[in-house]
C-alpha cells in the first residue's frame, strides 16, 4: 500500500490534473467512480506497473523477513548412568557456575565395588611383602646349596689328586660316589636358583602387574563413584528442575532438566538467526547492514550487521534412508541462514533469547557511488536503490508500531 500510494504521486495524481485543469473534467461530473478506470486508466496502468516494479527492486535488494529469533542452547543434565537420586543441591530457575554440582545419585553400589578394588591392593601387596620373605628364604637355599656343591668338588678333586699319586689310596668306588654327589649337589643348586627367580618372577613381573590391574580397577570406581555427582558444565539457569530425591534419572529416558547458558553466543544474547528467501543470496552477505524489531522490546528498532551467512540451504539435506527420496517431499524451498550482531554494543539489551523478530537488509552503495568510476546509468540505479531503502525502513518502524496492536488485539493474546 505504501509503495502504491508513493508511485500514484508521479502517475496517477498528475493524470487526474492534467485532466481536471487541461481538460476541464470535474470529478463527480465527468469524473466518476463508475468512469474513473477510462477517464484514468493512463495513469492507473503506470501506477500499477512502477508499484510491481518498485515493490521487486525494494524487496530484492533491500530483504525482510519475519523469520527472525535470537536462538539460544540448552544443555540436557543427564547423568553417565541411571540411578536413584539422593540429593539434590540445585533449585530449579537458579544461576550457576561451570562445575556447581546440580544433584548426586546413589553411590552404595559404587562404594561396595571401590572397597573389593583396596581390599584386593591390600591383599597383592601383603602378597608383595610374603614373596620378598621368599625370596630371602631362596637366596639363603641356593647359598647353601652353593656350599653343599663346593664341599663336594673340593672333595672330589682333593680325593681324584690323591688316587692320581697312589692309586691304592682311594678307589674308584669312592670316586664314583664324590662325582654322583657333585651332581646331586648342582641339581639342588639349579633347584634353588629356578625357585628364586620364579619367586623374582612373581615380584619383578606377576604381582606389579596385578597391583597395576587393582589399582586401575580402584581407580575406574572412584570414578564410578563420582560420576553419582552431576556437575554443571558451563554456566547457565537451571530449568524444567523438579528432581526430588528418590527420583530415578535415565540418561536416555528421564532427563533430569534442562540448562541455559547466559553467557556467550549460545546464549542467544549476542546473535540473531534470520531465515532470508534464498532470491537474496546474492545481496545478504557479511557486513551486509540490517535492522530488527522484536516482540519482547516492542516499539523499538535495532540495528545490526550481517556477520556470518550459512553457505547452505537447509531444506537440501539428505540423510540415508531405507526410502528413495522424493523430490517432492522438498517442493517447499528452505530460507538462506543469515547471523546477524548489533551494530552497536548493548544493542540487544532487553531482547529475551527466543523472541519473535522482524528483520530487514540493506543493500549500501555508498563505497561504491563515492569511488567515482561508474558510468552515469550505473550511477543513478545504485543511487536508486539506496533511496528506495527507506520505504523498507518506514515499513519496518510501521510494523515495529502495529505488532502489538496487531498480537493483542487482531491476535485475540
Amino acid at each position: 500500500m505504501l509503495e502504491f500510494l508513493l508511485c500514484s504521486l508521479i502517475t496517477i495524481l498528475p493524470d487526474f490534473l492534467g485532466r481536471r485543469y487541461l481538460q476541464g473534467k470535474r470529478w463527480g461530473h465527468e469524473i466518476t467512480f463508475f468512469s474513473m478506470w477510462y477517464e484514468l486508466r493512463w495513469g492507473i496502468t503506470a501506477c500499477v506497473l512502477l508499484t510491481v516494479a518498485l515493490i521487486t527492486l525494494i524487496f530484492y535488494y533491500h530483504p525482510s523477513t519475519s523469520n527472525a529469533s535470537p536462538f539460544f542452547r540448552t544443555v540436557t543434565m543427564l547423568p553417565e548412568g541411571g540411578g536413584r537420586v539422593d540429593e539434590v543441591f540445585v533449585e530449579n530457575g537458579q544461576l550457576v557456575a561451570a562445575g556447581d554440582p546440580l544433584f548426586a545419585l546413589e553411590e552404595s553400589s559404587q562404594l561396595a565395588a571401590m572397597e573389593v578394588a583396596k581390599s584386593k591392593i591390600m591383599e597383592l601387596d601383603a602378597g608383595i611383602k610374603l614373596a620378598e620373605a621368599e625370596r630371602a628364604a631362596m637366596r639363603g637355599l641356593v647359598a647353601q646349596a652353593q656350599g653343599s656343591l663346593d664341599q663336594a668338588e673340593n672333595e672330589l678333586r682333593l680325593k681324584v689328586e690323591l688316587q692320581e699319586r697312589d692309586s691304592g689310596l682311594v678307589s674308584p668306588r669312592e670316586i664314583q660316589r664324590l662325582q654322583n654327589s657333585v651332581e646331586s649337589r648342582q641339581g639342588a643348586l639349579s633347584a634353588a636358583n629356578a625357585n628364586l627367580q620364579a619367586v623374582q618372577a612373581q615380584l619383578d613381573s606377576v604381582l606389579p602387574a596385578q597391583r597395576a590391574s587393582a589399582v586401575d580397577t580402584l581407580e575406574q570406581t572412584q570414578v564410578e563413584v563420582r560420576k553419582t555427582t552431576i556437575y554443571a558444565g558451563i554456566a547457565g539457569r537451571v530449568a524444567q528442575f523438579l528432581l526430588q530425591p528418590g527420583d530415578y534419572v535415565n540418561p536416555i529416558l528421564r532427563p533430569a532438566g534442562l540448562l541455559i547458558p547466559v553467557g556467550g553466543v549460545e546464549s542467544g544474547l549476542v546473535e540473531v538467526q534470520a531465515g532470508f528467501n534464498q532470491l537474496a543470496a546474492p545481496i545478504v552477505k557479511p557486513g551486509t547492514l540490517a535492522e530488527i524489531t522484536c516482540m519482547s522490546k516492542p516499539f523499538t528498532v535495532i540495528p545490526m550487521v550481517v556477520v556470518r551467512v550459512l553457505d547452505v540451504i537447509p531444506a537440501g539435506q539428505l540423510r540415508p534412508a531405507d526410502n528413495l527420496l522424493d523430490i517432492q517431499v522438498r517442493a517447499k524451498p528452505g530460507t538462506l541462514t543469515v547471523a546477524m550482531e548489533p551494530l552497536y554494543e548493548g544493542g540487544l539489551e532487553g531482547v529475551f533469547p527466543g523472541t519473535k523478530c522482524l528483520a530487514n537488509a540493506y543493500t549500501f552503495n555508498h563505497d561504491a557511488l563515492a569511488a567515482g568510476n561508474l558510468g552515469l546509468g550505473e550511477y543513478l540505479f545504485l543511487h536508486m536503490v539506496d533511496a528506495v531503502g527507506i520505504v523498507h525502513a518506514v515499513i519496518l518502524r510501521i510494523q515495529a508500531l502495529v505488532l502489538p496492536v496487531k498480537t493483542l488485539v487482531f491476535g485475540g493474546h
